[in-house]
């Protein structure tokens, strides 16, 4: 496989009755609506392995919520994958696994890197985002942190959520923030990071992915990483 189709997860998965109604997620205030746009995420992330027998479909994101217990993100997304029966498309449940240590969107690139790494005992050719439409200037922000290359990178946004205003006026105080600290070291995303990983997993990354140990690391927003796959 050389493709790697990472799908950035938003939220858990508390039960399966209608898997469309807040009442089955894990929200905050925010969230209220989204289920809908988040099960279209997987479908695109479905419809990209399918269009590539090369592709390895990863969903990524941790175990974020302690009210939710040892659940992920990823299972989360990989659960609703198996609920709509892959949209007809049963051979990618071959080429689809979790990445369950993301807290944010910027582990969610590095770490779905690592995870196919991992998996396959090589870096991807290729690298397909799915997430939010209005998310794509702050994961080309983290491409450039991790000096992936842009022609190595596509960037995938199937919809946006209702609230779209408010996201964007979030979105741009992010993009401020990522510019300033690329690498999310600063007091405020370290604290962040911690409550969104209540269950403190430590993930495998610097024995699993070696040659990415260095970009796993890199805290310094004044210098490049030393990254494997930039030759």
């Amino acid at each position: 496989m050389r493709h790697a189709v990472i799908v950035a997860g938003h939220a858990i998965l508390r039960c399966f009755d209608d898997i469309e109604a807040d009442a089955s997620w894990m929200l905050l205030d925010f969230q209220k609506g989204e289920p809908k746009h988040y099960i279209r995420h997987v479908q695109r992330g479905v419809e990209l392995a399918a269009a590539d027998p090369e592709a390895l479909l990863i969903f990524s994101g941790g175990q974020s919520r302690v009210e939710a217990g040892p659940r992920s993100e990823a299972q989360s997304y990989f659960a609703i994958a198996e609920l709509r029966e892959w949209w007809s498309a049963p051979e990618v449940a071959r080429r689809a696994i979790t990445e369950e240590f993301a807290r944010d969107s910027f582990e969610n690139l590095l770490f779905g890197i690592c995870r196919f790494r991992e998996y396959t005992g090589a870096y991807p050719q290729h690298v397909t985002l799915v997430s939010w439409g209005f998310k794509e200037d702050r994961f080309h922000l983290h491409r450039e942190a991790i000096c992936w290359p842009r022609d190595r990178f596509t960037y995938d946004g199937p919809n946006n959520p209702d609230a779209i205003e408010q996201a964007l006026r979030a979105e741009q105080n992010a993009i401020r923030n990522y510019t300033a600290d690329p690498y999310s070291s600063s007091e405020m995303y370290v604290a962040k990071r911690a409550e969104r990983n209540p269950f403190r997993r430590q993930h495998g990354y610097f024995t699993s992915c070696p040659e990415g140990a260095a970009v796993v690391r890199h805290t310094d927003p004044y210098a490049l990483p030393e990254a494997p796959w930039v030759a």
